[in-house]
């Protein structure tokens, strides 16, 4: 998991810094005492290196955190809730989702529904390569109200067909088996 890889990052650059945390979680670190001007820096730069952003505007970090709740629920999740996603992510943040939803979309210039629908069809995706469930149970794993439903919106987002998508993937990973 990549969130999991990214605490350790954090939490062995926190520790170089000999700075004292609480938690780290949702990509958010609880420090325990204040930093320096040096030891910010220090901790920018060398999160940067690792690939990752060190930040402190409040709102690009309820960005960040509304995007890490929507890809943890959609691809590290074995099924999504059954709540409305609304009232997850407005539970899960503790915020109001209107207020969530308006910052969002100001923000990334999409709603959070689009977001959603993107990293839900690019799980759909991996999981007709994977081939372990056919497109009834990817449907009902994913909370789609039918495989039409499901099929329509794969077919808006990518061009194509779950079924043509599965097959010209099986085609290419064919190809590159007989190289």
């Amino acid at each position: 998991m990549v969130s999991i890889r990214c605490k350790m990052i954090v939490k062995a650059e926190l520790e170089k810094l000999n700075l004292h945390f609480s938690s780290i979680d949702l990509g958010e670190a609880e420090i325990s005492e204040d930093i320096t001007p040096f030891q910010w820096e220090s901790l920018k730069k060398s999160l940067l290196t690792s690939g990752l952003e060190l930040m402190d505007d409040k709102k690009a970090i309820l960005i960040e955190k509304i995007k890490n709740v929507i890809v943890e629920m959609v691809h590290y999740s074995d099924e999504l809730p059954k709540i409305k996603k609304s009232v997850f992510i407005s539970e899960k943040l503790n915020h109001d989702y209107t207020y969530l939803a308006n910052l969002f979309s100001e923000t990334t210039g999409i709603t959070i529904e689009q977001f959603i629908i993107a990293h839900k069809i690019e799980r759909v995706k991996e999981m007709l390569l994977y081939d372990e469930l056919n497109l009834t149970e990817i449907s009902y794993k994913l909370n789609y109200s039918s495989v039409a439903h499901l099929s329509t919106q794969f077919k808006k987002v990518t061009g194509l067909t779950p079924s043509f998508y599965k097959k010209l993937k099986q085609k290419k990973r064919i190809n590159l088996e007989n190289l």
